[in-house]
């Protein structure tokens, strides 16, 4: 729905066209950011002539909880605090999505970033519906007892929604390997054996992946590299900026600085820094690694955070939040191509702007999908007591970020459209094939 429709309260046409302003009961999910999920869906359902049936199968979250529970703090107080998780469709097997911790995690948040997994495992070829959780909180500002406490007992309170063949968490902003294995163990107590397939991202010794905490950024620069042979431009003669120093960003600036890219700026939550001659990114880790922050870093000047997405580069690689690359400062960026590391950087209106000049974007849907890829190989090596070695999971990894990519461009080609609504059609399609085929039951 356009903004005019919006505003004057008209109702939606068809499914995927949402008025946030009159949001019925019982779909206490929609937000801006649910929203902005459904008009991409509403975009590619419309270029595949998608019936109205599978718009309703595939549009709204299957299963939803919102759960708030008291957690005893260091100093001796109660807190009550509350936690969600959203499953957007079974239709393709069990649920997959990540846990976030954030000062400002909501419902419609996680529905659409549970929508968004769900096209997402589709495009790379996983069996997997998409999910996504998380806890309300500022994880900046806890203590680790107070980290465990918390996670131990949304844990606890999730049990009858997740499970190794029905919904697997694993790490998102704000956790990690350590609220995985707490995860991890707080399930097996209560069920009175290990369960190492009910999370994913956990620690190698507890039956994680190696190479899963970099697997996200090297799934960008994976996506990265086959765009550049499409372009046919060598990596080491062009400029990136990588918006995010977390465990995405700082492993995409970490492998474009080792092929010979010149990363001029990074940022994270307290600013920017930049050097036109290029970061030393192995100093920056240094730095961060012992300062927690970018700022203060000797060898750069500072930038303001928003500035930074405006600099001028060959590549732009938000791997922040979402909602970053706007209408209104879409117009300034002066970038030749975008790569979404984070989920839904970009809104519909700045796509729209993109377009129109000439800028190319490579969705977050491909280029971040990484991360679920290799979340897939730990959670089958999990079922078969079984490790891979750290080669074969970056070449198998790499073989299905460039299969991905493959199918992207020719489906843009095929339907002449932008490479976000061709990701999301070839995603949708393979969806709503499913699910005809499973019919409605009973």
């Amino acid at each position: 729905m356009d903004r005019d429709a919006a505003a004057s309260g008209q109702a939606a046409a068809r499914p995927g066209e949402i008025n946030i302003d009159d949001v019925p009961v019982g779909e206490e999910w929609h937000s801006p950011l649910y929203a902005m999920a459904c008009r991409q869906f509403a975009r590619a359902a419309d270029v595949l002539a998608l019936d109205d049936e599978v718009r309703v199968r595939l549009l709204e979250p299957r299963r939803s909880l919102v759960v708030n529970f008291p957690v005893r703090m260091d100093s001796g107080d109660v807190v009550n605090y509350t936690g969600y998780r959203v499953q957007h469709t079974l239709t393709l097997g069990p649920t997959k999505g990540g846990l976030r911790f954030a000062p400002d995690l909501g419902f419609g948040e996680c529905a659409a970033l549970a929508m968004w997994m769900t096209w997402k495992c589709a495009l790379v070829g996983l069996p997997y519906g998409g999910a996504k959780g998380g806890v309300r909180c500022d994880p900046y500002a806890l203590s680790a007892g107070e980290m465990e406490r918390i996670t131990r007992r949304y844990a606890t309170e999730l049990i009858p929604m997740v499970g190794p063949d029905t919904d697997i968490p694993a790490p998102d902003m704000g956790t990690g390997e350590r609220e995985m294995a707490w995860f991890y163990d707080t399930y097996s107590q209560s069920v009175g054996n290990s369960v190492p397939a009910v999370v994913t991202g956990k620690p190698v010794v507890l039956g994680g992946t190696v190479g899963r905490q970099s697997a996200t950024g090297l799934g960008v620069v994976y996506t990265i590299e086959s765009m550049f042979e499409e372009l046919e431009w060598p990596i080491n003669d062009r400029s990136f900026v990588v918006q995010g120093f977390g465990n995405v960003g700082a492993v995409v600036a970490q492998e474009l600085h080792a092929r010979g890219g010149r990363v001029i700026a990074v940022s994270d939550i307290r600013g920017a820094i930049m050097n036109r001659h290029g970061l030393d990114i192995p100093a920056v880790e240094r730095w961060v690694a012992e300062h927690q922050f970018l700022e203060g870093f000797p060898e750069a000047e500072p930038v303001d955070g928003e500035e930074l997405l405006e600099l001028e580069c060959d590549v732009l690689v938000p791997a922040a939040r979402e909602s970053q690359i706007t209408e209104e400062n879409a117009p300034r960026l002066r970038c030749r191509l975008i790569v979404e590391g984070a989920n839904g950087p970009t809104t519909p209106a700045a796509d729209r702007i993109l377009a129109e000049r000439g800028i190319t974007v490579l969705p977050d849907i491909l280029a971040n999908a990484g991360g679920v890829i290799v979340s897939y190989f730990e959670w089958v090596q999990s079922h078969q007591k079984y490790s891979w070695q750290a080669l074969e999971v970056r070449e198998r990894l790499r073989a299905h970020m460039r299969d991905a990519f493959a199918d992207v461009r020719s489906m843009a080609q095929q339907l002449e459209v932008e490479n976000r609504t061709a990701a999301l059609a070839s995603a949708i399609n393979h969806v709503s094939e499913a699910a005809k085929l499973r019919a409605i039951y009973p």
